[in-house]
């Protein structure tokens, strides 16, 4: 009897150590596709890009922060991105995905190769002292975490064209402040070092915040 118990308890714990293991090299192995546009919901994506199956890549901006710098792609470059868009005055899912954000800027503080950016979509209300009482309602760090504003059309094409989570304006019946402003998406965006979308998340879930949380660490590796 006591050999079998021992023997039962031998395998037990042979099996928890195979797991555990197993667990963590699947963690070590964790492999992100690289997104583009062809492998997106068409609606969300410019019809000069949907065929577009290789190759894309963040484009080159320019646009202002809350502090009234502005702010180049060189804000990007060999970093990790966590791109939003957003504006100040929704009522519904924007302080829901600010607060998720505000949990990565806490989780990545001392790694200067994570950035969070989060883009107006409203730029016509959201003027650079509005942002910057907005960012300071979660604690954004500057360098950290950059509060975006600037010409509506650029804003509108890199949700469009470059980050694909905006569908046409010309699709929807567009009110700002509404449900249905034309940017108004719960998804975040996670972007590698090399500017190539690496997933989609949704920013009012706290579950898929922390499976990008642990996309983010895995790209860092």
């Amino acid at each position: 009897m006591k050999n079998s118990l021992l023997a039962f308890a031998t395998i037990l714990l042979l099996g928890i150590v195979a797991v555990y293991f197993i667990t963590k090299e699947q963690e070590k192995r964790r492999i992100l596709p690289v997104i583009n546009p062809n492998g997106v919901n068409k609606a969300l994506v410019d019809s000069s890009l949907q065929q577009k199956g290789i190759g894309h890549t963040i484009s080159n901006f320019t646009l202002i922060n809350q502090n009234g710098d502005t702010v180049t792609e060189a804000i990007i470059k060999d970093k990790i991105v966590i791109a939003d868009f957003f504006f100040t005055s929704c009522p519904s899912i924007c302080p829901k995905m600010s607060n998720q954000l505000q949990r990565i800027q806490t989780k990545f503080i001392d790694n200067d190769k994570v950035i969070i950016l989060s883009h107006t979509v409203w730029p016509e209300r959201d003027s650079v002292p509005v942002l910057n009482d907005y960012a300071s309602q979660y604690g954004a760090v500057p360098q950290k975490w950059q509060f975006l504003t600037g010409n509506k059309v650029h804003l509108y094409d890199l949700a469009r064209k470059s980050y694909l989570v905006a569908p046409s304006l010309k699709d929807t019946n567009f009110t700002h402040g509404s449900e249905n402003d034309f940017v108004h998406t719960e998804n975040i965006v996670l972007v590698d070092s090399k500017k190539r979308i690496r997933g989609y998340y949704d920013g009012t879930d706290s579950t898929e915040i922390n499976e990008l949380i642990l996309d983010i660490e895995a790209l860092l590796k």
